[in-house]
């Protein structure tokens, strides 16, 4: 029996590439003035530095500095605004809300497992509006340790007081998520990523509603 699902946060619970273009947009119309390139080459460049998430080198409004030709203070004025206004960009969608809330009524477990430092994480976590409706949020920057270590989703199954093999863990990396989960001993089901290679032999969904039919009904489930 399933008695907790745990979710991987960025580009799962949420779309990470349509926060980051908005967020892209958003800093364009600010700095417009200031800016000597066009809004769509400025978009595309951040978003390409973002990497999904997963590109994320310091201070990288600098490396978009160097790549696009404008000075530092530009880039540390980016930088700041960015950092103060994205989590506002982290926007559940209506269907993994409902999921969430669903799961939630029926007596299920909830818990997030996330990569990245703690503040940060939890300034998206607390903006998105989701924060209460999880029983466990595990951030690997307060752990000391990060996904795929199976240390860390071990420590989440303890908080929620469940064992691996009662638990689900929903997450978009084929490596971070979907290895780390399996390797802990949970139930991993990836989240369909057109840009990731699907791994083989687990549970795939296309939404956060996909998981349903697996935790509630337990009859069928989407496929491999």
């Amino acid at each position: 029996m399933i008695r907790a699902v745990f979710f991987d946060f960025d580009g799962t619970l949420y779309d990470r590439d349509a926060a980051i273009v908005r967020m892209a947009g958003e800093q364009f119309e600010a700095f417009r003035d200031e800016l000597t390139v066009g809004k769509s080459a400025f978009v595309d460049r951040l978003v390409a530095l973002d990497g999904h998430g997963y590109g994320r080198p310091q201070r990288f409004h600098h490396v978009l500095a160097d790549s696009l030709g404008f000075d530092g203070d530009l880039a540390d004025r980016l930088e700041s605004f960015f950092r103060a206004r994205f989590p506002n960009q982290c926007r559940i969608s209506e269907d993994a809300l409902k999921t969430l809330e669903t799961l939630r009524s029926s007596g299920k477990r909830l818990g997030i497992i996330t990569n990245g430092p703690t503040e940060w994480q939890s300034r998206k976590i607390e903006a998105m509006g989701v924060a209460t409706l999880f029983d466990a949020i595990v951030i690997s920057g307060e752990e000391g340790v990060e996904k795929p270590d199976p240390r860390i989703f071990a420590r989440a199954l303890e908080r929620c007081g469940v064992a691996p093999a009662e638990a689900i863990f929903v997450g978009d990396h084929p490596e971070n998520d979907i290895q780390g989960a399996k390797a802990a001993g949970l139930t991993p089901v990836w989240k369909r990523m057109p840009y990731w290679q699907a791994p083989p032999g687990v549970l795939q969904i296309d939404q956060i509603s996909d998981i349903l039919p697996i935790v509630l009904e337990r009859v069928g489930s989407p496929r491999c």
